[in-house]
C-alpha cells in the first residue's frame, strides 16, 4: 500500500511538471503523514541529516572550482593547449573539442559547466572555419558529458554518498573509461574532417606554437596533477581536494592570468551557488523519499523481485542500462542516483558485482541522458551558445555521438577491469 502510494504520488506528480525535488519530498511526506506510526518531524530531520556529511561539501566546492576556472581563461587556455598538439589533425577543431572537454572536465566534475565552457569558445571557431552549426553544437553538447565521467566528478560524489563506494575509488575508476570515451568521440570529428575536407582547411603543426601554448596553460595544466595527484597519494581527502581546486582556481584566474576581476566574483559565486542549491535541495528531499522506501521494505521488495527475474548478472546489467539510459533522457542526474542507487544496492551483493563499477556503469547512462532528447540539460546549455532551439542540436550527428557512447558504455559494463583496473592496483 505505501508502495502504491508512493510511486502514484510522485509520478502523477512529475507528469504534471513539478520540480523533481518537491515530487520526491511531497510523495514521501504524504505517505510518512498518512501511515500514522512516525512523527512529521523525522522529514526535517532527514532532509538536513542527508547533508550534514563531510563528502557531501565536495560538491559545492567542485561547483565553485569549476566557476572559477571557467571565468579565469583557464578553458580558453586549455582549447589553445589542444589546438596545438590536434589541431593539423582531420576535424582537427572538433578534436579539439572533445579532448578540451576531458581537460575540463578533470577539473570541474559537471557536464553543464564543461559544455558551457568549452562549448563558448569551441563552437564560434568551429562555425567560423567551415564546420555546419549542427555538427559544432552536437560535438560540445555531447563531448560535455565527459565531465560526469572523468574524475573528479559531482555525480560520482552523489552516489558515494549512498552507497558502500567512497569517493576516492570512484575517482580512479572513472579514470580509463573516460579516456576511452573520449578518444572514441573523437574518432567522428576526423571522419566529418575527411568527408568535408574541401571546406574544412586544416593547419600546420608548429613546435613554436606547441610550446608557446604549453607554457600559457601551464598553470591550467598543473591543476588536475595537484588535485588528482593529492588524493591518490593520500595528501588531502576528496573534499579537501575540492577546496585546494577552488584556491588554486582563485590564485591563478586573479593573479596568475588576471583575467578573473573582483567585481566578477560576486557572479562566480552566484552562479556556484544557485547550482549548489539545486543539487542539494535535490539531495535533501530525495533523502525523504529513500527514508520511506527503507522504513517500509520498499528497497527489499523491489530488489527481490528484479532478482527474481534476472537469471544472471549480465541480465540484470542488461536491464538496467536500458532503464538508466530511459531514466536519464527524463530525470535531474542527481536525483536518479540518490533514487536508484539504494534499490541497486543488495542485488549486487547477491549477483556479486562491485559497487565502484556499478557506480561508473550507473554515471555514464545518466551522463548519457544529459545530452539526450527530450530533456538532456546539455542540448539545452548547447542551444543557448547560439539562442538556437534544441531542435538545432538535435540532428544525425547527436545521434552518431550518442549511439557510439552507448557502445562504449556497453564494453565498459561487460568489461569490469576497465573500471577496476586502477582502483585495484591503487588499493589492492
Amino acid at each position: 500500500m505505501e508502495c502504491a502510494i508512493l510511486f502514484i504520488v510522485f509520478v502523477v506528480l512529475l507528469v504534471f511538471g513539478v520540480p523533481i525535488a518537491l515530487c520526491l519530498v511531497a510523495a514521501g511526506a504524504l505517505v510518512i503523514l498518512a501511515g500514522g506510526d512516525i512523527s512529521p518531524i523525522i522529514i526535517g530531520q532527514r532532509m538536513f541529516g542527508s547533508l550534514d556529511s563531510f563528502t557531501i561539501m565536495a560538491i559545492p566546492l567542485f561547483m565553485l572550482a569549476g566557476n572559477l576556472m571557467s571565468s579565469g581563461g583557464i578553458s580558453r587556455r586549455l582549447v589553445n593547449f589542444c589546438n596545438a598538439i590536434l589541431g593539423w589533425m582531420p576535424g582537427g577543431l572538433g578534436v579539439v573539442a572533445v579532448f578540451a572537454c576531458m581537460l575540463f572536465g578533470a577539473l570541474s566534475g559537471s557536464p553543464t559547466a564543461t559544455c558551457a565552457a568549452i562549448g563558448s569558445i569551441m563552437v564560434p571557431s568551429m562555425i567560423e572555419a567551415g564546420y555546419s552549426k549542427r555538427f559544432s553544437l552536437a560535438t560540445v553538447a555531447v563531448a560535455g558529458i565527459l565531465g560526469c565521467i572523468i574524475p573528479p566528478s559531482t555525480v560520482m560524489v552523489s552516489y558515494s554518498s549512498v552507497s558502500d563506494a567512497s569517493v576516492g575509488s570512484m575517482f580512479m575508476g572513472g579514470i580509463l573509461p573516460g579516456i576511452l570515451m573520449g578518444l572514441a568521440m573523437a574518432v567522428i570529428p576526423i571522419q566529418y574532417g575527411i568527408k568535408h575536407q574541401a571546406e574544412i582547411p586544416r593547419i600546420k603543426f608548429s613546435l613554436r606554437n606547441l610550446g608557446k601554448s604549453t607554457v600559457d596553460a601551464i598553470g591550467a595544466l598543473l591543476m588536475p596533477i595537484i588535485i588528482l595527484g593529492g588524493i591518490y597519494g593520500g595528501i588531502f581527502t576528496p573534499t579537501e581536494a575540492a577546496g585546494v581546486a577552488c584556491a588554486y582556481g582563485l590564485i591563478v584566474g586573479m593573479f596568475i592570468y588576471r583575467e578573473l576581476r573582483l567585481k566578477e566574483l560576486k557572479n562566480v559565486l552566484m552562479g556556484a551557488s544557485s547550482s549548489t542549491g539545486m543539487v542539494l535541495f535535490i539531495m535533501a528531499c530525495a533523502a525523504v523519499f529513500g527514508f520511506v522506501m527503507a522504513r517500509y521494505q520498499i528497497t527489499n521488495a523491489i530488489a527481490e523481485f528484479i532478482i527474481s527475474i534476472c537469471p544472471n548478472k549480465y541480465i540484470f546489467l542488461l536491464l538496467v542500462n536500458i532503464l538508466l539510459l530511459i531514466v536519464g533522457c527524463f530525470m535531474e542526474t542527481t536525483a536518479a542516483i540518490l533514487i536508484l542507487a539504494p534499490i541497486f544496492a543488495p542485488i549486487l551483493t547477491a549477483f556479486g558485482i562491485h559497487p565502484v563499477h556499478f557506480g561508473v556503469v550507473m554515471c555514464i547512462n545518466l551522463a548519457i541522458g544529459c545530452a539526450t532528447p527530450p530533456l538532456g540539460l546539455n542540448l539545452f546549455v548547447a542551444a543557448g551558445l547560439t539562442k538556437d532551439k534544441v531542435e538545432v542540436v538535435i540532428s544525425k550527428h547527436t545521434v552518431q555521438y550518442i549511439l557510439l557512447s552507448i557502445a562504449i558504455l556497453f564494453l565498459i559494463t561487460y568489461v569490469p577491469d576497465l573500471v577496476m583496473a586502477i582502483p585495484n592496483s591503487m588499493m589492492g
